[in-house]
Formats: structure tokens, sequence, C-alpha cells
């Protein structure tokens, strides 16, 4: 019999007996192969996820890869078989920002699969086609799983829009960290500085592409063209911007917890710094993400630590906050 991972409220969950849901006008019914577990997914279960960005009860489940089983009225029947990823956000598609592109600012409202909406932690998912990116046929799922926070720092190196032969930096070695460093190696930067709160994602980190990584207690450098800041604690964002030079871009894509340091207005202005944030994948990042994945430029199997059945959900969300170093991602396999 095939389960589903329910949260009927914080702290609270069971296992439940799962039927797939026949896919209606517009829709698609996915297999699962594997679904990850972030910080995100810890949030929903300990009930600190801010209000409005989750609904109990709630299958969670936001970054995962499948197969579609099937297709409802009006979806090419080709895509019957396909592997694929999905995005998250469920938008309108009529207001001005969906029509801009900008879906994750869907003016709409919030509704994102896994907090509003039934997540992947299932046998299936039965979703809006149109968020579905199909991956190469002999795309290898497991990695593919990994590809929604992927899509999150494609958003951020597109906005950074770093370019060849520029020094460019990412402070924080978590799974977007990493990908982060992905991201800009491609580009041929000169140099790649990463930052992290300890050494232990160093060799992993040069593996990917570092030229050079220092912890924040070392000499750090000010005068890198762009800075992408994944880690999201409370000093994150100051030292990001600290590494800039005069005129340098940042992207910021951690969410710190109330109380942070904020960046410095005065510095902003007088150094002319240029800072954008991301929250999320918009479609144009996706597509990226999906075409750096084919082309063999991303490699996101080397952040794979665990991979455990949908039934140990309780002790992958421990090992998801146990702060670990040898911990990385985490994925439950339905």
């Amino acid at each position: 019999m095939s389960t589903a991972v329910v949260v009927e409220a914080p702290g609270e969950h069971r296992l439940v007996a799962h039927a797939p849901r026949d896919p209606g006008p517009g829709e698609a019914l996915v297999d699962v192969h594997a679904v990850g577990i972030c910080g995100s997914d810890r949030e929903v279960y300990q009930g600190n996820r801010p209000e409005g960005y989750v609904r109990y009860p709630l299958t969670p489940g936001h970054e995962w890869s499948g197969t579609v089983r099937s297709v409802g009225a009006g979806v090419p029947g080709s895509l019957a078989g396909r592997k694929v990823v999905g995005e998250g956000f469920r938008n309108c598609q009529v207001c001005d920002r969906c029509h801009a592109g900008e879906t994750t600012l869907c003016t709409s409202g919030y509704e994102e699969t896994g907090f509003t909406q039934p997540g992947a932690m299932a046998a299936t998912l039965t979703l809006p086609a149109r968020l579905l990116h199909v991956l190469p046929d002999d795309a290898d799922l497991t990695a593919a799983a990994l590809l929604e926070p992927a899509a999150c720092i494609a958003a951020a190196a597109l906005k950074a829009n770093a370019r060849p032969g520029e020094r460019v930096a990412v402070v924080g070695t978590g799974t977007l960290g990493m990908f982060a460093v992905q991201f800009l190696t491609a580009v041929s930067p000169a140099a790649l500085l990463v930052v992290g709160s300890g050494r232990d994602r160093e060799a992993l980190s040069r593996q990917f592409g570092a030229t050079d990584f220092r912890t924040r207690d070392q000499a750090l450098p000010d005068d890198i063209d762009v800075v992408v800041e994944t880690a999201g604690s409370a000093s994150a964002a100051r030292t990001a911007a600290g590494l800039l030079r005069r005129g340098g871009r940042l992207v910021l894509t951690g969410i710190p917890a109330p109380g942070a340091e904020g960046l410095d207005p005065t510095d902003l202005v007088v150094r002319q710094l240029e800072v954008h944030t991301v929250f999320g994948a918009p479609p144009d990042a996706w597509a990226h993400t999906v075409r750096v994945f084919g082309a063999g430029l991303l490699d996101p199997l080397p952040l794979v630590t665990h991979e455990l059945p949908l039934t140990e959900f309780p002790a992958a969300i421990e090992l998801v906050g146990a702060g670990d170093p040898k911990v990385g991602k985490v994925l439950l396999r339905p």
C-alpha cells in the first residue's frame, strides 16, 4: 500500500494511505521518485514558518523529481512517461506580475506546493501541468530532486549577471551555497571565493570550482565584483556586502531569524552597491536550471548524504536540524 506524510499541526504527523488523484483538465499525475527536505520543511513541522506561508493539515514536499504517469484534458499526451521536475509557486497567470514573468510576486496571494497545496511526500503528486519542466530521458532522477533549490540559486545567478573574468564570491556553504559555486563557475570568473563558518565544505567547494576558501574569522577581501549570499545567518548579509568593491553587485537569498544585522544604508549609498533579493524561482530560472543540468554543468549528487524511506520522515527532519556538518541533502524515497 502506498503512503503519504500528513502534518496535522506543528509537531504532529502521521502516515496515511495514499490514493492517486486523477488529473483534471490542465493537470498531470506524477509518480514521485524522490523528495528533498530543507529548512522550510522543518519549519512546517515545528510550526515556526511565517503566518500565511503554510496551511495545515498538509502533505509537505516542494523539492522533488518524478515521472509523468498520465495527463488530463488539454495537456499534450506526449508528456506521459517523461521525467520531470516542477515549479512550486501556484501563480494566477493573469496579474501584472505574472504577465511580466515574475510569478513569485503574484498579487493573488501566496500558494505553493508543499506549503499550502499538497506536496510530494507521497507516492504521487497531481499538479498543473504548466508547472512541469521536462528533463532529458537519461536524467538521474535522484540528482534532479535537488533542482528546486538549484532553481532558486539560478534566479540569484541571473540577477547577479556575473560576467567572464569578474571576481565573484559566495557566502554560505549549504546546499544553496554549493549550487551558487557551480552556477558562478559556469561563467568563467577570474576568481571564486567561498566564505563559510567552518572548513567542512572547503574540499567540495574547490571540487565545484572555488579558487579560494576562507572562514568568516579570517581576513576577507573588499574588491569582489559580485557576491551571492546563501547563508541566512544573522551577520551573513553584512559579511557579503563587506566583500564588495565600490559599485559591486550583491544578491541575498538567505532568510535570517528576526534580529539579524541589517545593511548600513549609508554604506550602500556611498559605495553605490547594487542589491538584489531572491525568494523562490520564476519560470526563467527553472528553465535555466534544467538547461544547465542537462548540459552536465550542474552536479547535485555529491550534496546528497542520506536517502530514507518515507516512513522515516521524523528521522529525516531531525537530521536536517542536527547541525552535523556530515549531513548534506536528505532525500525521502516514496
